[in-house]
């Protein structure tokens, strides 16, 4: 087909107002563009890069438009939050690539138009509760402006047949109107595989129409999904993610700079030494509750003041990861008093949860 052959798609995709259409076939048309008039081809790149990240003077703000409702009990199907600032997340280095790279992609449209080239505008997140999940869904929203989305569960889902597709679409119909970040969490839910005999036709239809949805969503708009239970989701799905990324429990390394992020204040800060020890005995511990873990500390640190920080933190370690075996214990014992040598056999005792007499004979076996 000719470029001139492209213009009634064009026409077609602006009055149904098809933004997804609209990108495809300008998309076309700039690559068929690029040798002949370069000129015209750089403009409709940067025309293209200007409203996939929102700075067009046609699209009205989000908050000016109303909210997806579901049509009977006229509840939001969606929760919309402003793009706050938020802190890096504190994940392995191969996850902070990947999505720094994704960020990278999203800042570099113009340049990805010009060369023909779709940038990418999803990612689907595995991984085990709290290890980031939402907090990275956030972040990308922050790091890209754009405000967050979080579709609910609870309004969209729906008994009556066909209802719960048409609450999908609604949700996507807004993403499609402007340029938002779309978080759909506990994924599984409305993802689930088409050949699990247990499951009701209604959920079946749901995933066709999500499928479908998530094909036709403009990349003006960003799509972010994250699951607990990948191996439920329909293998259809897995295609539809430009990324697929699975967020690891943290390390020693990641647990530390999260309680060093954490305790960061004079207030509230453990030395190098406790914090170092409370990153490497934490193993099992998911991002999620070692911010819990800290946010204990500080209330202890206020509710003690005239306790020590450092022994307040140890303590509160082992509240969070208590040994529940005698060999356990009995090594936690020999090693803070290796690592801490002036902590009392009745610190130690309080610490891990014995009495000071078999901290005794811990240490004298170890001798």
């Amino acid at each position: 087909m000719d470029t001139i052959d492209y213009i009634p798609r064009l026409v077609e995709a602006g009055l149904d107002n098809d933004r997804r259409l609209i990108e495809s076939v300008s998309l076309t048309v700039l690559r068929k563009l690029k040798k002949e008039r370069p000129d015209t081809s750089a403009q409709i790149a940067k025309i293209l890069a200007k409203a996939t990240k929102g700075e067009t003077t046609t699209l009205r703000s989000v908050r000016q438009q109303p909210l997806p409702v579901d049509r009977e009990t006229r509840f939001s199907l969606v929760d919309l939050e402003e793009p706050l600032e938020v802190e890096d997340p504190i994940l392995d280095g191969r996850s902070i690539k990947e999505l720094n790279d994704f960020i990278g992609e999203r800042r570099l449209l113009e340049t990805f138009y010009k060369d023909g080239i779709e940038p990418s505008n999803s990612i689907l997140f595995t991984g085990n509760p709290g290890v980031g999940k939402t907090y990275t869904a956030h972040w990308i929203s922050y790091k890209l402006g754009l405000p967050l989305i979080s579709l609910n569960l609870a309004t969209s889902i729906s008994s009556y047949l066909g209802r719960s597709g048409q609450n999908v679409k609604s949700v996507f119909d807004f993403a499609r109107s402007q340029p938002v970040v779309l978080f759909l969490d506990e994924f599984d839910a409305i993802a689930k595989r088409r050949d699990d005999e247990g499951d009701l036709g209604e959920l079946k239809r749901l995933v066709n129409v999500l499928l479908k949805e998530i094909e036709a969503c403009p990349k003006s708009s960003v799509i972010l999904a994250a699951t607990n239970h990948p191996a439920l989701l329909d293998r259809a799905i897995w295609r539809r993610f430009d990324r697929c990324m699975e967020l690891q429990m943290p390390g020693s390394r990641e647990r530390e700079l999260l309680i060093e992020r954490h305790l960061s204040h004079k207030k509230y800060q453990v030395s190098d030494e406790v914090r170092r020890y409370m990153g490497e005995h934490s193993e099992g511990i998911n991002a999620a509750d070692v911010c819990k873990l800290c946010e204990h500390i500080k209330r202890q640190i206020i509710m003690k003041p005239e306790e020590r920080i450092d022994f307040i933190a140890l303590s509160v370690l082992y509240s969070f990861a208590r040994p529940t075996t005698k060999e356990a214990r009995r090594t936690a014992c020999v090693g803070l008093k290796k690592d801490f040598p002036d902590l009392t056999l009745r610190d130690i005792a309080q610490t891990v949860g014995v009495a000071p007499s078999t901290v005794s004979r811990y240490l004298d076996e170890r001798e």
